[in-house]
């Protein structure tokens, strides 16, 4: 996982200007992967966000798979970073995950309190789906 945070941390340090990484946090919301539409609900909103996330996930072949969207440009590029991170990896990996680049490209800091607080909420629900995952496959085990 850190060969994907290295590399967003990479892309962002071609940017001297936050305005300039706010544009290509922009961009980046047009590669998130579709969300369900029948996911574009309420139960599958996030709580704690400004805007309007939703994220689903789904494990298949004991891996993580995470799809979202959000009413917020800024906030949809967000979660795709999450997503590239921690996409297909296992529940433990998810859980065990430090997501370092969040600090190095200077995310945390030039957020405004509420938009830190839905990366936040992004970030704990992504480790809830698969603490939820991780569970349910240690139950199938035994």
């Amino acid at each position: 996982m850190d060969k994907r945070q290295e590399e967003i941390i990479e892309e962002f340090s071609i940017f001297d200007d936050w305005l300039d990484k706010y544009d290509y946090l922009i961009s980046l919301s047009e590669t998130l992967p579709a969300i369900d539409p029948a996911h574009r609900i309420e139960s599958f909103a996030i709580k704690g966000c400004q805007s309007r996330v939703w994220l689903d996930a789904r494990m298949e072949n004991g891996r993580v798979f995470f799809s979202a969207d959000s009413d917020a440009i800024i906030t949809k590029g967000i979660i795709s970073l999450l997503i590239r991170v921690l996409n297909g990896r296992t529940p433990q990996e998810i859980l065990d995950t430090d997501l370092y680049f969040i600090d190095r490209i200077g995310l945390s800091e030039n957020l405004s309190p509420t938009r830190a607080n839905g990366l936040v909420a992004m970030v704990k629900q992504m480790r809830l789906f698969a603490l939820a995952f991780a569970e349910k496959s240690k139950e199938e085990a035994e």
